[in-house]
C-alpha cells in the first residue's frame, strides 16, 4: 500500500510539473506562423483623413479601416463605414495613412558603423551576442515604419536569422516579418575576412562554395536549415581602372550560378544575386535569378534581359552616396559608386524595369533607411512610384502579395502614418508616426 501511495504522490508531482509545459507547448505551436499572436475579435476602427491604399495612385479622403484581430476587415469613405458599437477608435483624421513598408534587402545582423566593426563582429561576438543584436536592430526598423523586409544574409552568424524571424513569428520579440537568406554564398578569395596569414583559419562572412556540386549542396543545406531564398554573390571585388571605370570581379562560374538556381528553384525558393557588373552579372541574368541586389552598372543588354525575365531590381542607392568622397578619392577624382548607380538606376526606370524598394540597411544604422525614398525620387521616380516600390511591389518580391502591400479587406492590418503628405515630400517617410503591425499597435505619435 505504502509503494502504491508514493507512486500515486510521484505520478500527481510529474503532472503538475508537466502540464504547464504541455500548455506553453501547445500555445507556443499555435501561434500564427507569419503574425504573431492574434489580438482576438477586438474591433479596432482607423479614422484616415488621407488613405494612401497601394490599390490605386490617389489619395483618399476621410476613410474608415475596420480591423479584428490581425486582419482588415473593411475599407470605405466614412459616410459608408459603420464603425460597430464598441469598437477602439484609433484617430488619424490629420495624418496620410499607408500600408507598412517594406525593405527588400537589409541586413539586421550589422550594427550600422560603416562596417568599421565587421572584423570585430566576426571575430569576437559570439552568434548569440550578434542576435541580441539583430533583435535590437529589428525593433528600430519596425519602429520606423518597416512592418516587412527580406534579410540578405547573416554575415557570419550563421543560421541565427532564422531563430530571429521564428521567434517575431511566434510573438516572442518584436520586429517586421522577416524573409531569411541565412549564410549567402560566395567563392574562394573573393569575400572578407581575408588577408589573413594562411596558417590562421579565420571565418567568413558567407558560406564559400566552389564548382557546381558544393553549390547545390549548400543551396539544400541553407533551405534544411531555414532559408526563405537564397542569397548569392556575383561579383566580388571591385575597383577603379586608370580611366576612372568601375571594375567588378565575377565570382562563380555559369556552371556554377545553374546549379544553384535550378536547385532553388526546385525546391520552390528565389535567388537574389549581389551583383555590380557584367561579366558576374550577366552570368547571374542567364542562370535566371529572381532579383538583382544593388545592380550598379546596368548595360542596355542587361536592361533587356531582366525585363524579358522578369527580374526584379533592389536598387539600395542611399549607402553609395555614403561613401562618394571615398569612392571619388579611389578613382582620382574621376568616378564613384553613387555615379555609376545614378545612371543605371534612371536607364532601368526608363525602360520599365522592376524595381523593389531595398536599402542595404546595416552598413548604415537600422531605423534610418527610409532615406533611400528621397533618392529615388531625385533619381526620376514619383513620389507614387517610390512608395508603390517599398508597398505593392516589395510585397510580390516577397511573394506576399496576397497577405500584404496594400490596405485592404482581408490583409493583414500593417499600417503606418505620417502627418504631412508624402506624395508631395516623400522625405515625410523618413518622419513615421504611427506603426501597425497585425492589428498591434507598435507606435503612436499621432495621439
Amino acid at each position: 500500500m505504502r509503494t502504491r501511495i508514493i507512486r500515486f504522490l510521484a505520478y500527481i508531482g510529474l503532472c503538475m510539473i508537466l502540464t504547464p509545459l504541455g500548455v506553453a507547448a501547445a500555445q507556443f505551436e499555435t501561434a500564427p506562423a507569419r503574425g504573431g499572436p492574434s489580438s482576438g475579435g477586438d474591433v479596432i476602427a482607423i479614422r484616415a483623413g488621407r488613405l494612401f491604399d497601394g490599390k490605386s495612385e490617389n489619395l483618399l479622403n476621410n476613410q474608415v479601416v475596420l480591423i479584428e484581430g490581425e486582419r482588415i476587415t473593411e475599407v470605405g469613405p466614412e459616410a459608408s463605414v459603420k464603425i460597430p458599437s464598441g469598437a477602439k477608435v484609433i484617430d488619424l483624421s490629420h495624418a496620410t495613412v499607408l500600408p507598412g513598408l517594406i525593405d527588400g534587402h537589409e541586413h539586421i545582423f550589422l550594427t550600422g558603423e560603416d562596417n568599421g566593426r565587421y572584423e570585430e563582429q566576426i571575430l569576437k561576438e559570439s552568434w548569440q551576442y550578434r542576435t541580441i543584436e539583430a533583435i535590437v536592430n529589428a525593433q528600430k526598423d519596425l519602429e520606423a515604419g518597416f512592418t516587412a523586409m527580406r534579410d540578405c544574409e547573416t554575415e557570419g552568424a550563421m543560421y541565427s536569422d532564422v531563430d530571429v524571424r521564428n521567434a517575431i513569428n511566434r510573438g516572442l520579440i518584436p520586429g517586421p516579418r522577416l524573409e531569411v537568406s541565412t549564410r549567402a554564398m560566395s567563392v574562394t578569395g573573393s569575400y572578407p575576412l581575408l588577408g589573413y596569414s594562411p596558417e590562421v583559419a579565420v571565418p567568413h562572412g558567407v558560406e564559400i562554395v566552389d564548382g557546381p556540386e558544393e553549390a547545390r549542396k549548400a543551396v539544400r543545406e541553407q533551405i534544411s536549415y531555414g532559408a526563405d531564398f537564397i542569397k548569392i554573390y556575383g561579383t566580388g571585388r571591385s575597383h577603379f581602372d586608370a580611366e576612372g571605370h568601375l571594375v567588378s570581379i565575377p565570382t562563380f562560374t555559369p556552371a556554377a550560378l545553374q546549379a544553384i538556381v535550378d536547385e532553388a528553384h526546385r525546391q520552390g525558393k528565389q535567388v537574389a544575386c549581389h551583383a555590380y557588373g557584367d561579366p558576374g552579372l550577366k552570368n547571374c541574368l542567364d542562370a535566371g535569378v529572381d532579383s538583382i541586389e544593388h545592380g550598379l552598372d546596368l548595360t542596355d543588354a542587361d536592361i533587356t534581359e531582366m525585363i524579358q525575365k522578369k527580374i526584379y531590381l533592389v536598387p539600395t542607392l542611399y549607402p553609395y552616396e555614403l561613401i562618394r568622397d571615398e569612392d571619388m578619392k579611389a578613382s582620382g577624382g574621376k568616378n564613384s559608386r553613387a555615379a555609376v548607380h545614378e545612371v543605371s538606376f534612371k536607364k532601368a526606370l526608363a525602360a520599365g524595369v522592376t524595381i523593389a524598394f531595398g536599402t542595404d540597411a546595416g552598413p548604415f544604422p537600422h531605423g534610418t533607411q527610409a532615406k533611400e525614398f528621397e533618392y529615388m525620387v531625385r533619381y526620376g521616380m514619383t513620389p507614387v512610384q517610390a512608395i508603390l516600390s517599398s508597398t505593392r511591389t516589395a510585397a510580390t518580391l516577397m511573394e506576399m502579395q496576397n497577405e500584404i502591400g496594400t490596405v485592404e479587406k482581408g490583409k493583414y492590418a500593417d499600417i503606418v502614418a505620417v502627418s504631412g503628405d508624402p506624395l508631395t515630400d516623400i522625405t515625410e517617410l523618413e518622419r513615421v508616426k504611427f506603426v501597425m503591425k497585425g492589428g498591434q499597435v507598435v507606435k503612436n505619435g499621432l495621439k
